[in-house]
């Protein structure tokens, strides 16, 4: 049995939350509640050093990194495909994953603490909120993690590199809209992988209020693609049914707030 250690509003989380379920996969799941620090715990810690989720067991071995945790399912579980044969498809695949792992995830991580998790992870008090930021580990999401995570949740927007990162998500957003122009999905005309990996991504903006990125006209065919993703069976269970109801609000609440100031630095008319 797979044994699955993740949280409702992790993206990598529910990256392979959704890739088990496209592959018709039976998994038990561990609720690490990581806004709470559960993460921390020693006894988690000796499964991810980096403590973060998701973290996989099967047949007791553990492993880390939610695109290592995919190419894995992918090699050990055939019946259904997620990964193309075809070369130049695989390697589209291949630049979206690596797009996610290098830049998309700690731009998404800094942006997601920007707009609402800065705000609760306040509500824990003084003593608690140190406690907490002194515990993230010196190599976590980022290098430097730890000290921006420190930053975000004391400065908001005048952390340094804000702007940066807001654009940065923007960039692949566009990219995607690329993309798109040509294929039906994002390494070709098949759902693979590619989409899987980007789906979080698209979705968290969603969570946190800030759909205007694409809308309205401004990336049509990133808000076509999207209504696909949204419409797939595996999106709900993977990507909405695990949020708890109190941190949607808290992410849209947040995130409905904090958006003028971000379409303001984005040049998006709100």
């Amino acid at each position: 049995m797979l044994q699955l250690y993740h949280h409702g509003s992790s993206v990598c989380a529910a990256k392979v939350r959704m890739y088990m379920h496209e592959k018709d996969l039976d998994w038990d799941g561990h609720y690490i509640d990581i806004l709470k620090g559960d993460q921390f715990d020693p006894k988690y810690l000796k499964l991810n050093p980096k403590a973060v989720v998701p973290t996989l067991i099967h047949n007791d071995e553990v492993i880390c990194d939610s695109t290592v945790i995919c190419e894995y399912l992918e090699d050990v579980f055939t019946d259904i495909p997620l990964r193309p044969t075809n070369a130049l498809e695989h390697a589209r695949v291949l630049y979206w994953t690596k797009a996610v792992d290098e830049a998309l995830h700690p731009a998404c991580g800094f942006v997601t603490y920007l707009a609402c998790h800065r705000h609760i992870v306040l509500r824990l008090g003084p003593e608690k909120v140190e406690a907490f930021l002194q515990s993230t580990p010196a190599m976590s999401v980022t290098t430097d993690w730890h000290e921006t995570k420190k930053s975000i949740v004391r400065n908001g927007l005048n952390t340094e590199g804000a702007s940066a990162k807001l654009n940065l998500y923007d960039y692949y957003l566009q990219n995607m809209e690329d993309a798109l122009a040509k294929n039906d999905w994002l390494a070709g005309d098949n759902f693979t992988f590619a989409d899987i990996a980007m789906a979080p991504y698209v979705n968290r903006l969603k969570m946190l209020s800030m759909s205007g990125m694409w809308t309205g006209g401004r990336m049509p065919k990133v808000e076509a693609w999207f209504e696909k993703i949204r419409s797939r069976p595996s999106f709900k269970p993977a990507l909405v049914d695990w949020l708890p109801d109190h941190l949607a609000n808290d992410m849209q609440t947040f995130g409905t707030e904090s958006w003028p100031e971000f379409a303001q630095i984005l040049k998006i008319k709100p």
